[in-house]
């Protein structure tokens, strides 16, 4: 009796944790991120990508149902991209000042470690852009609140460590 007491706990055990692993994924989808774009071939592209279920909201907005596994696929896709793309503006030769980019793991902050006069004298400011949407892309995705979406970037000088600028998306929008 002992024996099938335990058998059927760890049972039950197993089976809420499949059932977690299973469970749903809601993420909503600002219309802004959408405009002009043919919505239908939006949807239809989530659904071909492994969303379950988009629902058009009144609001424009897009909710996304899918797998726990296909969210935590999906942000380790993104994850891959802006680390790659991190990676390339670090490396590429393109942006002379930049000397290091640090971000962190949800990626609301970056900071750009640049050689401060020949940044200031050069267009590589330009690049924060990209990393603030990138930031704020993966943020959505994660189903962090529109309002709460923001993505800090500090520009530090290499020589002296003085962070002389800090550009808050969308703040900056504004």
């Amino acid at each position: 009796m002992k024996k099938i007491s335990i058998i059927i706990i760890s049972l039950m055990f197993i089976l809420a944790a499949c059932s977690q692993s299973e469970a749903n994924v809601e993420i909503t989808l600002p219309a802004s991120i959408f405009e002009g774009e043919n919505i239908d071939e939006v949807i239809e592209k989530a659904k071909s990508d492994g969303v379950e279920e988009v629902i058009e909201n009144e609001d424009g907005s897009l909710t996304y149902k899918m797998s726990k596994a296909k969210h935590n696929e999906m942000m380790k896709e993104m994850e891959n991209s802006i680390i790659q793309s991190v990676e390339e503006m670090e490396t590429s030769g393109d942006y002379a000042s930049i000397k290091n980019i640090e971000y962190s793991k949800d990626f609301s902050e970056f900071t750009m470690i640049v050689e401060k006069s020949a940044y200031e004298n050069s267009f590589d400011g330009f690049i924060v852009i990209g990393l603030g949407l990138q930031g704020m892309y993966y943020q959505m995705y994660n189903g962090v609140d529109t309002d709460q979406n923001k993505v800090k970037i500090d520009i530090k000088d290499e020589a002296t460590g003085e962070i002389f600028d800090t550009i808050i998306y969308p703040d900056t929008f504004e």
